[in-house]
């Protein structure tokens, strides 16, 4: 099972990149699993540090769009001061409002397989930008 945390800011377009994932049959086959903060326990204002060490101490993939280095717990600056060769990468994607187009969603989506079904060589890259 890989369970992949979506964060709040893609938590209206992440159902359509489930769904792309789902009718390529990947969601079955590799049993992926898409985690809201709700689901979770985590508010929306919880910090970027928060997020990223739970994401870590659960062994879940955090998706994201917008996470960045402003302040001291910034998603940015935690993966610089704590990320160690054993940590999942953060998947971020580089064009949020492209979720919305079919072509791009696909893409976003094969490039999510390659990194899980290869997962163990992307550990303690800190962040990998989809598609």
């Amino acid at each position: 099972m890989t369970a992949i945390l979506i964060d709040h800011n893609l938590s209206g377009t992440a159902p359509l990149l489930f769904g792309t994932l789902q009718s390529l049959g990947w969601v079955e086959l590799l049993e992926l699993e898409f985690v809201s903060f709700a689901d979770a326990g985590l508010d929306v204002d919880t910090s970027d540090r928060v997020i990223w060490h739970f994401a870590q101490t659960h062994k879940m993939l955090l998706l994201t769009g917008n996470r960045n280095r402003t302040g001291a717990d910034s998603l940015e600056q935690t993966i610089d001061e704590d990320n160690f060769p054993g940590s999942l990468p953060v998947l971020t994607v580089s064009r949020q409002n492209g979720l919305q187009q079919s072509a791009y969603r696909r893409r976003c989506a094969a490039r999510m397989i390659e990194i899980v079904v290869d997962l163990e060589i992307y550990r303690g890259v800190g962040r990998l930008y989809i598609p």
